[in-house]
């Protein structure tokens, strides 16, 4: 199975037109166009996931002025679009048709392919207790990596062939729901990364 975007090349920085963030403030924070192909027989279903594994992981550091996130800071993961049971028809999710502009408290019922389900990404939680955002954010908002980290972040897109129609699923479901209800159904998976950094110090990485 391969997966390919017209919207940015493999390994490739992301537009900000795809980021929630960019230099200025908020981005287009439009989804991304995917396309995939070599679909293997069997397939009744599709789960995609986004996720950046070089989320910092000392809160305190993000932000700051007056420091750089060192690059040897320990990461971890920080998903930004989980979608479940998109119908074994579907090849491809168009630009901005799922995410288009910042939702403030998050998007209660995101569009997206027909007879699909989209989850929590963890804008959720990042801002959980915020009177202006906090809220459930449903589906995908983009990049928006902190302006003092060394790291160039890297976006990963997962897309899973699955053999079932349908996930068994909470109604608030995670990425991490996605990957263990999907355990013993994957035919195939096809991946694809982006690049993103908001760090004047790396502009053109």
């Amino acid at each position: 199975m391969h997966l390919y975007s017209d919207s940015f090349q493999p390994g490739q920085p992301i537009p900000a037109e795809f980021a929630m963030g960019t230099p200025d403030g908020f981005g287009g924070n439009r989804n991304p166009q995917l396309a995939w192909d070599d679909v293997p027989d069997g397939t009744r279903s599709f789960a995609l996931l986004c996720i950046d594994p070089d989320a910092p992981t000392v809160p305190e550091t993000v932000g700051r002025k007056d420091l750089q996130i060192p690059l040897e800071q320990p990461r971890g993961d920080f998903v930004h679009w989980a979608v479940a049971d998109i119908p074994a028809s579907v090849r491809a999710i168009a630009a901005g048709s799922c995410s288009d502009g910042i939702s403030a408290r998050g998007k209660h019922d995101p569009a997206g392919p027909a007879g699909a389900r989209q989850g929590l990404n963890d804008y959720t939680g990042w801002f959980a207790g915020d009177a202006d955002m906090g809220g459930d954010y449903f589906g995908y908002d983009g990049p928006y990596p902190p302006f003092n980290d060394l790291r160039v972040h890297r976006y990963f897109f997962r897309l899973f062939a699955l053999d079932v129609d349908r996930l068994d699923l909470p109604a608030r479901f995670t990425a991490a729901d996605v990957l263990r209800a999907s355990q013993g159904h994957v035919l195939a998976e096809a991946a694809l990364h982006g690049t993103y950094t908001l760090n004047p110090d790396l502009a053109g990485a």
